[in-house]
């Protein structure tokens, strides 16, 4: 059964539209960068990825700060005041950016911006963040180049009531299925490969139904070509160079 899916899916993929690259906290395995740093994001647009990926977390006194763990140099974010955090350093040099930095310098490129909202032990506090991250997109016009990911299933609601109509939000935890999300308004999955390799048949059945599909994060050529072959839409790795390689014609 899964050798037939497979032939399917290679055949649909001939015929599919082009699949995009996203880098997965931006471009940061380049020369000069760092995970969710302003250089990863310009690095990604460089190279022409269609997107870019980072994580956003709001601060006890209301600072969106892009980071991908809860805690960085020891410092839980969420429960911290932004002066314990604003003149930490990443790897590269670079101070540990807002949201704010990070969606200015994205105004200026064109790759896609997708906002990851992590999951917050307040959900007082997450939704908050929810508000205030869409608020903030609507502050600078970013609303045509934001989508919004969560692993939070009530975050993700959050987004989809406080975003634009028509704004892409996507799930990542990976235990429902695409006809699950789609009375939710959710634009599509966007799951671990481990996840998507069990479950190839919710491809086409996202697709079906209208939605997108992404799988995360993709670093090996096998996994690569498992998803170029089933045709998926996205897909997001922290070697976007050899994806592209992968996918030129």
């Amino acid at each position: 059964m899964r050798k037939f899916l497979f032939i399917i899916a290679v055949l649909g993929s001939l015929v599919a539209n082009a699949q995009e690259v996203i880098c997965h906290r931006g471009y940061w395995d380049a020369e000069g960068s760092a995970q969710n740093s302003i250089s990863s994001l310009v690095k990604a647009d460089s190279i022409g990825a269609w997107g870019s990926e980072f994580d956003v977390w709001m601060t006890a006194d209301g600072v969106l700060v892009v980071n991908h763990d809860e805690a960085y140099g020891g410092v839980l974010i969420e429960t911290a005041k932004w002066k314990q955090l604003k003149n930490m350093r990443l790897k590269n040099g670079e101070k540990l950016p807002t949201l704010e930095q990070m969606l200015k310098c994205g105004k200026k490129l064109t790759t896609k911006l997708i906002v990851e909202m992590k999951p917050h032990n307040s959900k007082a506090q997450e939704q908050e963040a929810a508000r205030k991250i869409v608020a903030l997109v609507k502050k600078l016009k970013l609303e045509d180049r934001v989508e919004y990911i969560t692993f939070s299933y009530q975050g993700m609601i959050w987004l989809k009531e406080l975003a634009p109509q028509g704004t892409p939000v996507y799930y990542l935890n990976g235990e429902l299925s695409p006809s699950k999300l789609a009375p939710l308004g959710m634009a599509g999955i966007d799951y671990n490969i481990g996840v998507m390799r069990e479950h190839p048949q919710w491809i086409d059945e996202a697709h079906s139904l209208g939605m997108k599909v992404n799988v995360w994060t993709v670093n090996s050529d096998r996994d690569m070509q498992w998803c170029i072959n089933y045709g998926v839409d996205f897909i997001t790795t922290n070697a976007p160079e050899r994806l592209q390689q992968l996918l030129a014609p």
